[in-house]
């Protein structure tokens, strides 16, 4: 008869070369498609401005929202009553609390990652020119669980007179994952 010591043994050694492939492996999420590019996107005001001027940013869809047309943003621009340039998640808005805004004091290229809390969910993100922030959408996709967007973004100009806020902005578009470098992100 054997011992089975040299069976444990040999089970906890597959074991722990499972665990390790597994941590490894993509977490299950599908391929990453989208390419994170950074883009120039100008917003006007939700108040004072033409309708037909879009004020939300959506990233999922890496793309300008009217917001008269549609609730389907992330984050909207307005000035507030103190003459303030603001962007508005869900939340202050009163659509949910969903997406976010985080404030960094790191520089717009040097960002690499999302943090993992700290966002400004439920009121006004105040900012001034250069400002740089990161951007966590609503919940976008479902792999079983919560799955938010990121993006980060810099503020290029505001201008007070036309009412409009110009930023660059690098959105990761793809389900699950969180660079936010420039690329198609790699698991």
């Amino acid at each position: 008869m054997t011992s089975p010591r040299p069976r444990l043994g040999l089970l906890a050694a597959c074991g722990i070369v499972a665990l390790a492939a597994a941590c490894t492996e993509s977490l299950g999420l599908p391929a990453a498609f989208n390419e994170n590019v950074v883009d120039t996107v100008s917003l006007w005001a939700l108040d004072g401005t033409a309708l037909s001027l879009p004020s939300g940013y959506q990233l999922s869809t890496k793309t300008t929202v009217r917001t008269d047309r549609s609730s389907s943003f992330d984050l909207a621009f307005n000035v507030d009553t103190l003459g303030r340039p603001v962007f508005l998640p869900t939340g202050a808005l009163g659509l949910g609390l969903g997406s976010g805004l985080h404030h960094e004091t790191a520089a717009f290229d040097a960002i690499t990652t999302p943090p993992s809390s700290g966002y400004t969910s439920d009121s006004a993100f105040v900012f001034d020119s250069g400002a740089v922030a990161v951007v966590r959408s609503r919940p976008g996709c479902s792999l079983g669980a919560t799955i938010f967007y990121y993006a980060k973004l810099k503020v290029l100009a505001y201008d007070a007179v036309d009412r409009r806020v110009d930023f660059e902005i690098l959105v990761n578009a793809n389900c699950g994952y969180r660079s936010l470098q420039p690329g198609v992100p790699h698991s």
